[in-house]
């Protein structure tokens, strides 16, 4: 069982990939699992924590939507991981480790996406949602007691952004996939939306990345896996790379930053200020599992935590009168 895995690991995988044998281990040393490797195991914690089940009612980028087939945080992690494990088993790396990143990526992500970041941001005077997953996964989890996961997948959650650094390639490969990822599920549902049509996106990237969501993500995919083979590192060709960074800053021009992206951003800052106003002058209210003075990480933590609907049902509730 478990020392097959092992096996097909030391035998199998790439000398640049990272075994579970070689873990530098966890925040808190326990019993190893006779069944799983320490990956998998932490795959597993993750799927099974409430945080994971949360992002299912969190936004992608559009806020609260009627139409069930726009992307949540969820199925935004999901195809991030799909993506990941496609480039780590074409890469010969660690595929476990890739999907427990992958998995856990998000998972301090705010409600109504990265408008509520930058609302959290500006409330507190820091906040990013790489670290609030680290903080997510190593102490709010399991009433305070944390996940307790190994220091790959640990690094390789708060290590996902682009500008980061992972200890892994396992880790790079889930950063590569996350912008994939996004950059071309957001399309699809700003299309979708009406904010943007397919021949609006410059011609140059067409022709260059492909003229449908499935086709831009099997180029960067296939670009990710040509450029990496057997080397001690994960990157996009230099053309692939220009091309997937001008289609990201076409988004943000077009769609993130747009008028609807800052109509977006006001009803998230008006809701969160509210809430973060309320909280930070009745602490007492915050049910959280971890004992802190600081009212301000208290209050970051409990509005990071909340789905879409749980805010809104909450300021509702707190801000609108009772008519029963």
């Amino acid at each position: 069982m478990k020392e097959q895995q092992l096996l097909y690991e030391r035998n199998f995988l790439s000398k640049y990939a990272q075994k579970s044998e070689e873990t530098k281990g966890r925040l808190k040393e326990i019993e190893p699992c006779p069944i799983r490797t320490e990956y998998q195991r932490d795959r597993d914690r993750i799927i099974h924590c409430r945080a994971f089940r949360r992002l299912k009612h969190k936004t992608q980028v559009f806020l609260r939507p009627s139409d069930d087939h726009f992307r949540t945080r969820l199925t935004h992690t999901l195809e991030v991981t799909q993506i990941a494990r496609t480039i780590s088993r074409a890469l010969l790396l660690n595929e476990d480790l890739t999907e427990a990143i992958g998995l856990g990526h998000d998972l301090g992500h705010t409600p109504f996406g990265h408008a509520g970041e930058r609302v959290l941001n500006a409330l507190t005077g820091h906040f990013k949602h790489n670290e609030q997953s680290l903080r997510v996964v190593d102490i709010l989890e399991n009433d305070g007691a944390g996940l307790n996961l190994t220091y790959e997948v640990r690094d390789g959650i708060l290590q996902h952004k682009s500008s980061g650094h992972p200890c892994t390639l396992e880790g790079k490969v889930v950063s590569y996939a996350d912008r994939i990822a996004y950059i071309n599920h957001d399309i699809s549902d700003a299309i979708r939306a009406g904010v943007l049509k397919e021949n609006e996106i410059p011609l140059e990237y067409r022709e260059y990345l492909g003229y449908s969501k499935g086709a831009r993500i099997d180029t960067l995919v296939r670009d990710v896996i040509a450029t990496s083979y057997e080397k001690p590192v994960v990157s996009l060709s230099d053309k692939g790379d220009y091309y997937m960074n001008k289609l990201r800053d076409f988004m943000f021009e077009r769609v993130y930053f747009n008028h609807f992206g800052e109509v977006l951003l006001q009803k998230a800052d008006r809701m969160l200020s509210m809430l973060y106003k309320y909280y930070i002058t009745h602490p007492d209210e915050v049910p959280s599992p971890v004992q802190t003075d600081n009212i301000t990480v208290l209050v970051c933590d409990y509005l990071a935590g909340m789905t879409d609907n749980y805010a809104i049902d909450t300021a509702r509730r707190i801000f609108l009168p009772d008519y029963n």
